[in-house]
């Protein structure tokens, strides 16, 4: 897109490190229209309720004192649900994108702030809503004056880095040249004789919008516009059939016929660093298992549901019998080949619904939901034979485990039944090992 459009955009930049805000403010005046700034999310959201009828985008660091960033999107978007939004940050850990992504931030530029990288970041989180301006600006018929106009619309369409459809609802009646890229497809009329909607293209897969859930509804417009921006994603495989994940934005322009513009902006990279981050901060890893930080989260629940249902939960927790003296035999290496072994004999052992978590350097726990005490044990016996069987590492090393099996009561709590089931892997230790007390 022409970086001359800047010139006519006024942003709100929000940064609570002074030399940073006087720096990159400086920069960007000489670029866009007016830039206001503020130095915390409470001052920016008040900044911008002031004068929320003269900014086009707001430009945002995350970490500030009063308010944060994403806090401060958040009000902002409830005022002004269409507002452009560009987050500056010098982490990105799993709550930042997942809060970004349910905020609905267009895009982010990494700190230390690269100029270059924040205008193009600005310019791409403007594209959609300059496109209709665009073409309300223009006050384009598009049924009755798409022959007159369409050099005008095309280079529009063609301007946009976001894939751009226009359809009548029944049918398409305009691309971009980012989706005849996409698809490899010479032109419009090529694409036109395969008759396609553009739901065709969406993939049938769980948490995405399918062509089934679309055809489900009355109104499929009204479907897509009442969901949350962060359900409002599809799938779409391209040309060499790699599957790219597009968040949708939906316009509507009422006419002879109904039109409606559709954006797609890839987020295929947030969504995958997104899961990858969320995949790191929940399980160990050495294991793959669960972490205790996870388990914290899941653990509160299953105790609730089980006590809501009054169904049976069984609590599994067991050490590995004499680990330290492999660690100062064979070296810590060693050590960690039999933990990632162990784990991998208890995934093999208990159901998919059952958590299974390492619980610190050597012990593992288990939570059993719909599962009483003998259903526990005889897991728990399950895991302790297959260790005995099988010779560990490299080494061919035979190694015990100790189990302390318990099924949580009525009277029970969080605190209580990792309290009594530890208790009961301590009495196992001192009974020999190699053994499950319940």
């Amino acid at each position: 897109m022409n970086k001359e459009v800047l010139k006519d955009i006024s942003v709100l930049y929000v940064e609570d490190e002074n030399d940073v805000r006087e720096f990159t403010s400086k920069l960007l005046s000489s670029l866009l229209k007016k830039v206001y700034t503020a130095k915390n999310g409470l001052e920016g959201l008040e900044l911008f309720k002031e004068n929320q009828n003269n900014i086009d985008l707001i430009i945002s660091d995350i970490n500030m004192p009063k308010m944060n960033g994403l806090d401060m999107c958040e009000q902002i978007r409830k005022i002004n649900s269409e507002m452009p939004l560009v987050i500056t940050s010098a982490h990105n850990d799993t709550n930042f994108l997942k809060k970004a992504i349910e905020v609905g931030v267009n895009t982010y530029a990494m700190k230390p702030i690269d100029l270059y990288q924040l205008i193009e970041s600005i310019i791409k989180a403007m594209e959609p809503i300059l496109l209709k301006r665009k073409l309300i600006e223009l006050n384009l018929s598009l049924e009755s004056k798409i022959e007159q106009e369409i050099n005008k619309i095309k280079s529009i369409l063609d301007a946009q880095d976001n894939i751009i459809i226009v359809t009548n609802k029944d049918e398409i009646t305009n691309v971009n040249k980012k989706f005849l890229d996409f698809f490899e497809i010479m032109n419009f009329n090529e694409f036109i004789s395969t008759k396609k909607n553009i739901f065709d293209f969406f993939q049938e897969e769980f948490g995405f919008i399918t062509k089934e859930k679309i055809n489900r509804q009355i109104s499929w417009v009204k479907y897509i516009k009442d969901l949350h921006e962060i359900d409002r994603i599809v799938k779409i495989k391209n040309s060499l059939n790699e599957e790219k994940i597009f968040a949708i934005n939906v316009d509507y322009y009422e006419n002879k016929e109904d039109y409606y513009v559709f954006s797609l902006t890839d987020i295929t990279k947030l969504k995958e660093k997104s899961n990858l981050l969320e995949y790191q901060a929940s399980h160990d890893k050495l294991t793959g298992l669960f972490n205790r930080n996870r388990f914290d989260e899941i653990y509160s629940k299953e105790i609730k549901r089980a006590k809501r249902y009054n169904n049976d939960l069984s609590i599994i927790l067991f050490d590995i019998d004499n680990f330290k003296n492999v660690n100062d035999t064979y070296g810590h290496q060693i050590g960690d080949e039999v933990l990632k072994e162990i784990a991998k004999l208890l995934l093999n052992n208990v159901r998919d619904l059952d958590i299974c978590v390492r619980w610190g350097g050597e012990e593992f726990l288990i939570l059993l939901p719909q599962t009483n005490l003998d259903g526990a044990k005889t897991v728990a016996e399950k895991i302790r034979t297959a260790i005995i069987k099988n010779s560990l590492t490299d080494k061919n090393l035979q190694i015990t485990a100790s189990f302390g099996v318990l099924q949580m009561i009525d009277s029970d709590d969080e605190n209580s039944l990792i309290s009594k089931v530890d208790k009961l892997l301590y009495l196992a230790k001192n009974s020999g090992k190699n053994i499950v007390v319940t």
